[in-house]
């Protein structure tokens, strides 16, 4: 069933939205705070490691990022989600929100591109568990924020009324999906010992897309989420229903 949301729904999933993107951008303090770390070829995630002096700060604005894009994710799963596309996306930008807030309580003991002991007892599998656990929230939370960017990119266009989504998202995904690649063959590469490949610059610029992604999904929101392109999502989804119950009654 589509369910349209109102001018009020709207403007508090871009709120959420917006102030989870902001939480999610809290690693370029790295720029202003003594770190020890190197961004071209470190781990977002080792800013907030138990080791660093900071990793309080970062873990604390992480969970907050999750749980505000988890928040505006359920709103528009529920008030917004007008027809399958919005739906898929709207569940995979949840699926992004639980991972990152369960990313911040599954924090690295140590700093393994930066401390090469951390490497090796890693490597070993010397170091805690959460190690582990922390990959895959990690996978998780990248795998919703895919899902969400292509399926809500593709409501954009399909639909109508979210102009600025609709202009960018296909960039933005496809940047995405390119800073993906080179982070996992970054990674690879790490743990095989051929180096870093510019790891920590690569998966800033993941992180940096998701971010602003979110920030231009909230400004869609506000300048057509609740006008004349939901009458676009409203005919769509008619039609996608009517297309389903002419297939079940082939």
């Amino acid at each position: 069933m589509s369910m349209v949301g109102s001018p009020r729904a709207v403007r508090l999933t871009a709120v959420l939205l917006g102030l989870g993107a902001a939480a999610y951008t809290v690693w370029v303090l790295e720029f202003v705070l003594p770190t020890g770390l190197d961004p071209l070829r470190t781990y977002v995630s080792e800013l907030a490691a138990r080791s660093e002096p900071y990793g309080g700060l970062f873990r604390g604005v992480d969970l907050a990022a999750g749980v505000l894009v988890c928040a505006g994710a359920l709103y528009g799963l529920r008030r917004l989600s007008s027809g399958r596309w919005a739906t898929v996306g709207w569940a995979g930008l949840l699926l992004f929100g639980v991972g990152t807030a369960v990313d911040s309580r599954l924090p690295l003991s140590c700093t393994p591109t930066a401390d090469p002991d951390c490497a090796a007892r890693e490597a070993e599998g010397l170091v805690p568990s959460t190690h582990a656990a922390h990959a895959v929230s990690s996978s998780l939370a990248v795998t919703g924020a895919l899902i969400a960017m292509v399926a809500l990119t593709v409501a954009a266009r399909r639909y109508g009324g979210w102009a600025p989504l609709a202009r960018t998202g296909p960039w933005l995904t496809a940047l995405e999906l390119a800073a993906t690649a080179w982070t996992l063959a970054s990674a690879a590469a790490f743990e095989a010992g051929h180096g870093t490949w510019l790891l920590g610059l690569g998966q800033r610029l993941q992180v940096g897309l998701v971010a602003l992604w979110l920030g231009v999904l909230a400004l869609s929101l506000v300048r057509g989420g609740a006008g004349r392109g939901w009458a676009g999502a409203r005919a769509a989804s008619a039609r996608e229903a009517a297309a389903g119950e002419a297939a079940a009654g082939r």
